[in-house]
């Protein structure tokens, strides 16, 4: 894309962005009050879980989530916290998680403009790799997304290297076609729950 073409682009994505979010949570918002009540009365700790992850341009900003995990759960690896036979999640957890109902809040960060509802899955900072990869493939211009290419295409199924190079095919391609595609191909996935983990 060119560079003026991108400019333009990036501002009325960002203005569709801010719309489409104070819609939705208006929309969304008792939903969202109820799942908020149903954690609190499930199990104690905060509603909201805050996390630090890598916008555009390397930019840090903080996320927001549902929590689905109980307060006092190991910080450990999937499969380590399987091997030792406890249960990590809140009653709720793994249905907010199997239909991606724990990113709603997530609705606050694109009104904040760290976020969009298209693009890269937004990156930890300790996740070196992704991030270098990223700035070499030219891609930490765009936005962190709710969903995005690479998402749609298997999520925490793929390696490293082929989340970023759907990263930058979506980065050449990008266009407000492409996000529609996306997004309709994003409730696709959710209800087969294809790579969500």
């Amino acid at each position: 894309m060119h560079k003026t073409s991108k400019k333009l682009y990036l501002i009325i994505k960002a203005i569709i962005d801010f719309v489409m979010a104070v819609i939705l949570l208006i929309i969304l918002g008792i939903p969202m009050l109820l799942i908020a009540l149903m954690i609190r009365l499930d199990s104690r700790g905060p509603v909201i879980y805050r996390q630090l992850r890598v916008g555009v341009n390397e930019k840090p900003f903080t996320i927001y989530k549902f929590r689905t995990m109980k307060i006092d759960a190991p910080v450990l690896p999937t499969e380590e916290i399987q091997k030792l036979e406890i249960d990590p999640y809140t009653k709720l957890g793994p249905i907010l998680r199997k239909g991606s109902f724990d990113e709603l809040p997530q609705f606050f960060n694109v009104i904040k403009g760290e976020m969009s509802f298209v693009g890269p899955r937004p990156a930890l900072p300790t996740q070196t790799d992704v991030n270098d990869l990223r700035k070499q493939c030219d891609v930490e211009w765009l936005k962190p997304g709710i969903t995005g290419w690479a998402q749609i295409n298997g999520r925490d199924d793929i390696s490293v290297e082929t989340k970023v190079r759907l990263d930058a095919e979506y980065a050449k391609k990008v266009s407000f076609l492409f996000d529609f595609i996306i997004v309709i191909r994003t409730f696709t996935t959710i209800f087969t729950a294809k790579g969500n983990k």
